[in-house]
Protein backbone atom coordinates (compact mmCIF):
# COMPACT_ATOMS: atom_id res chain seq x y z
CA UNK A 1 0.00 0.00 0.00
CA UNK A 2 1.26 3.47 -0.88
CA UNK A 3 2.03 5.66 2.13
CA UNK A 4 1.55 9.41 2.39
CA UNK A 5 2.08 11.98 5.16
CA UNK A 6 -0.14 15.08 5.39
CA UNK A 7 1.26 18.00 7.41
CA UNK A 8 -1.10 20.94 7.87
CA UNK A 9 -2.11 23.03 10.88
CA UNK A 10 -5.71 23.24 9.58
CA UNK A 11 -7.45 20.26 11.17
CA UNK A 12 -10.46 20.30 8.83
CA UNK A 13 -8.31 20.31 5.69
CA UNK A 14 -6.04 17.63 7.16
CA UNK A 15 -8.97 15.33 7.98
CA UNK A 16 -10.72 15.81 4.63
CA UNK A 17 -7.50 15.23 2.70
CA UNK A 18 -6.79 12.15 4.80
CA UNK A 19 -10.21 10.63 4.02
CA UNK A 20 -9.92 11.48 0.33
CA UNK A 21 -6.49 9.85 0.05
CA UNK A 22 -7.58 6.76 2.00
CA UNK A 23 -10.44 6.40 -0.50
CA UNK A 24 -7.80 6.42 -3.25
CA UNK A 25 -5.85 3.56 -1.67
CA UNK A 26 -3.23 5.35 0.41
CA UNK A 27 -2.04 4.55 3.90
CA UNK A 28 -2.23 8.01 5.48
CA UNK A 29 -0.33 9.54 8.38
CA UNK A 30 -1.24 13.04 9.58
CA UNK A 31 0.67 15.67 11.53
CA UNK A 32 -0.37 19.12 12.68
CA UNK A 33 3.09 20.66 12.86
CA UNK A 34 6.84 20.38 12.56
CA UNK A 35 7.68 18.19 15.58
CA UNK A 36 4.81 15.77 14.98
CA UNK A 37 5.82 15.41 11.33
CA UNK A 38 9.48 14.76 12.13
CA UNK A 39 8.48 12.06 14.62
CA UNK A 40 6.19 10.42 12.04
CA UNK A 41 8.93 10.41 9.36
CA UNK A 42 11.50 8.99 11.78
CA UNK A 43 9.14 6.18 12.83
CA UNK A 44 7.88 5.28 9.37
CA UNK A 45 9.27 7.18 6.36
CA UNK A 46 6.43 7.76 3.87
CA UNK A 47 6.72 7.38 0.12
CA UNK A 48 5.08 10.76 -0.30
CA UNK A 49 4.40 13.85 1.80
CA UNK A 50 2.12 16.87 1.45
CA UNK A 51 3.45 19.77 3.53
CA UNK A 52 1.77 23.11 4.17
CA UNK A 53 4.10 26.10 3.74
CA UNK A 54 2.71 28.36 6.48
CA UNK A 55 2.44 26.75 9.91
CA UNK A 56 2.92 28.07 13.43
CA UNK A 57 6.53 27.71 14.54
CA UNK A 58 8.81 26.27 11.89
CA UNK A 59 7.49 26.55 8.34
CA UNK A 60 7.08 24.02 5.56
CA UNK A 61 10.40 24.85 3.89
CA UNK A 62 12.26 24.01 7.09
CA UNK A 63 10.28 20.79 7.44
CA UNK A 64 11.00 19.93 3.81
CA UNK A 65 14.75 20.08 4.51
CA UNK A 66 14.49 17.86 7.60
CA UNK A 67 12.28 15.28 5.86
CA UNK A 68 14.73 15.11 2.94
CA UNK A 69 17.62 14.55 5.40
CA UNK A 70 15.76 11.74 7.20
CA UNK A 71 14.18 10.17 4.11
CA UNK A 72 15.74 11.38 0.82
CA UNK A 73 13.50 9.08 -1.26
CA UNK A 74 10.26 10.70 -0.02
CA UNK A 75 8.53 12.73 -2.75
CA UNK A 76 7.21 16.00 -1.32
CA UNK A 77 4.57 18.40 -2.62
CA UNK A 78 4.45 21.77 -0.89
CA UNK A 79 0.90 23.09 -0.42
CA UNK A 80 0.21 26.76 0.25
CA UNK A 81 -2.43 29.44 0.16
CA UNK A 82 0.30 32.07 -0.27
CA UNK A 83 1.74 31.12 -3.64
CA UNK A 84 4.62 33.02 -5.13
CA UNK A 85 7.32 32.17 -7.62
CA UNK A 86 10.00 32.92 -5.02
CA UNK A 87 8.54 30.32 -2.63
CA UNK A 88 8.06 27.79 -5.42
CA UNK A 89 11.65 28.16 -6.63
CA UNK A 90 12.97 27.86 -3.07
CA UNK A 91 10.88 24.72 -2.46
CA UNK A 92 12.12 23.07 -5.65
CA UNK A 93 15.74 23.98 -4.84
CA UNK A 94 15.32 22.32 -1.44
CA UNK A 95 14.07 19.09 -3.02
CA UNK A 96 10.30 19.37 -3.33
CA UNK A 97 8.76 17.34 -6.13
CA UNK A 98 6.22 20.05 -6.87
CA UNK A 99 4.37 23.07 -5.48
CA UNK A 100 0.56 23.42 -5.36
CA UNK A 101 -1.51 26.45 -4.33
CA UNK A 102 -4.69 26.20 -2.28
CA UNK A 103 -7.49 25.56 -2.77
CA UNK A 104 -6.57 22.17 -4.20
CA UNK A 105 -8.34 18.84 -3.98
CA UNK A 106 -6.80 15.39 -3.57
CA UNK A 107 -6.73 14.74 -7.33
CA UNK A 108 -4.86 17.99 -8.04
CA UNK A 109 -2.31 17.21 -5.35
CA UNK A 110 -1.80 13.65 -6.56
CA UNK A 111 -1.41 14.97 -10.11
CA UNK A 112 1.50 17.08 -8.85
CA UNK A 113 3.40 13.81 -8.25
CA UNK A 114 2.59 12.30 -11.67
CA UNK A 115 5.14 13.94 -13.97
CA UNK A 116 7.78 12.04 -11.99
CA UNK A 117 5.89 8.74 -12.13
CA UNK A 118 5.62 8.69 -15.91
CA UNK A 119 9.13 9.43 -17.24
CA UNK A 120 8.29 8.63 -20.89
CA UNK A 121 5.41 11.08 -21.02
CA UNK A 122 6.34 14.61 -22.07
CA UNK A 123 4.11 17.35 -20.70
CA UNK A 124 3.51 20.23 -23.07
CA UNK A 125 4.48 23.53 -21.46
CA UNK A 126 1.76 26.10 -20.92
CA UNK A 127 2.81 29.46 -22.34
CA UNK A 128 -0.06 31.59 -21.07
CA UNK A 129 1.23 35.15 -20.71
CA UNK A 130 1.41 36.54 -17.19
CA UNK A 131 -0.77 39.54 -16.43
CA UNK A 132 0.74 42.84 -15.34
CA UNK A 133 -0.87 42.43 -11.90
CA UNK A 134 0.61 38.93 -11.67
CA UNK A 135 4.09 40.16 -12.60
CA UNK A 136 3.83 42.95 -10.01
CA UNK A 137 2.71 40.46 -7.33
CA UNK A 138 5.62 38.11 -8.10
CA UNK A 139 8.11 40.98 -8.03
CA UNK A 140 6.78 42.20 -4.67
CA UNK A 141 6.95 38.66 -3.25
CA UNK A 142 10.53 38.21 -4.50
CA UNK A 143 11.67 41.54 -2.98
CA UNK A 144 9.84 40.78 0.27
CA UNK A 145 11.50 37.36 0.41
CA UNK A 146 14.92 38.91 -0.25
CA UNK A 147 14.28 41.34 2.62
CA UNK A 148 13.46 38.50 5.00
CA UNK A 149 9.80 39.52 5.27
CA UNK A 150 10.63 43.04 6.48
CA UNK A 151 7.88 45.20 4.95
CA UNK A 152 9.59 48.54 5.65
CA UNK A 153 12.82 47.43 3.98
CA UNK A 154 10.94 45.93 1.03
CA UNK A 155 9.00 49.19 0.59
CA UNK A 156 12.30 51.11 0.44
CA UNK A 157 13.66 48.72 -2.21
CA UNK A 158 10.45 48.99 -4.22
CA UNK A 159 10.44 52.78 -3.77
CA UNK A 160 6.81 52.85 -2.61
CA UNK A 161 5.27 53.93 0.70
CA UNK A 162 5.07 51.20 3.35
CA UNK A 163 1.29 51.59 3.63
CA UNK A 164 0.89 51.08 -0.11
CA UNK A 165 2.92 47.89 0.11
CA UNK A 166 0.85 46.68 3.06
CA UNK A 167 -2.34 47.36 1.11
CA UNK A 168 -1.03 45.41 -1.90
CA UNK A 169 -0.02 42.49 0.31
CA UNK A 170 -3.50 42.28 1.86
CA UNK A 171 -5.05 41.73 -1.57
CA UNK A 172 -5.29 38.21 -2.89
CA UNK A 173 -2.71 37.25 -5.51
CA UNK A 174 -3.97 37.73 -9.07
Amino acid sequence: MKSILIVDDDEILRNRMSRALQDRGYSVQVASGFEEAVTAVEQSPPGRAIIDLKMPGQNGLELLQVVKQISPETDIVLLTGYGSIANAVEALKLGATNYVTKPADADEILAAFRPYEEPNRQKQPDYAPQSLAGAEWEHIQRVLSDCGGNISEAARHLDIPRRTLQRKLKKLPP
